[in-house]
């Protein structure tokens, strides 16, 4: 799948009118006047923007993928660092972001570089906690790959740790899922942690 096909599964349609009439209700909840000039559009708007942020659930990650993998004769890790994610936190609807970092050792085959920044996201824009979101895109690159190995480390500040509750700025959380060598092999996720904090 190019990217241009990607681009065009996650262009947000019009939002539905059930979504438009619940936020139009939220800002009467909450205070607001929907009629006055500044919210008029608002749910409209919203209703897009959520359709937007939640794509991932109407995509397949296997079609992501789709003809970009190849048989290859390479058995060293690859890793793409500093992939920006951003998410929506499933406790209070805020959203969270960050960067990840992820690696495989192939067996058989590899994959397009991008492809491995769209599985991500297919699984970020859902509703989310970041220790899932970290699991669920190494648990599909194992799938999808089947290589020997898969790392993923996820380092992410959350808006609901940062606005409200604690309101702590500089707050950071790191999660992460080895799966494979890189859980058996101490030597192989330590070159993975290496690569990805070298010239930090």
């Amino acid at each position: 799948m190019d990217d241009d096909v990607y681009r065009d599964e996650v262009t947000p349609p019009e939002g539905s009118p059930e979504l438009i009439a619940n936020v139009r209700d939220l800002l009467g909840l909450i205070g607001e006047d929907p009629e006055r000039n500044g919210l008029l559009n608002t749910p409209s708007r919203v209703a897009r923007s959520w359709a937007f942020l939640t794509a991932g659930y109407g995509i397949d990650p296997r079609a992501v993928v789709g003809d970009a993998m190849f048989v290859a004769d390479y058995d060293e890790m690859v890793v793409v660092r500093d992939v920006e994610v951003y998410s929506l936190c499933e406790h209070h609807l805020l959203p969270f972001y960050g960067r990840l970092h992820i690696a495989y050792l192939p067996s058989e085959k590899i994959v397009g570089l991008s492809k491995l920044a769209r599985l991500a996201e297919v699984y970020a824009r859902r509703l989310q906690v970041q220790e899932r979101l970290t699991t669920e895109i190494a648990t599909a690159i194992n799938d999808i790959l089947e290589p020997k190995g898969v790392g993923v480390v996820m380092e992410a500040k959350h808006l609901c740790m940062m606005m409200r509750g604690v309101e702590k700025q500089e707050s950071l959380a790191v999660t992460s899922c080895m799966l494979g060598r890189f859980r058996t092999d101490a030597r192989t996720r330590g070159e993975f942690l290496s690569l990805i904090h070298r010239g930090e």
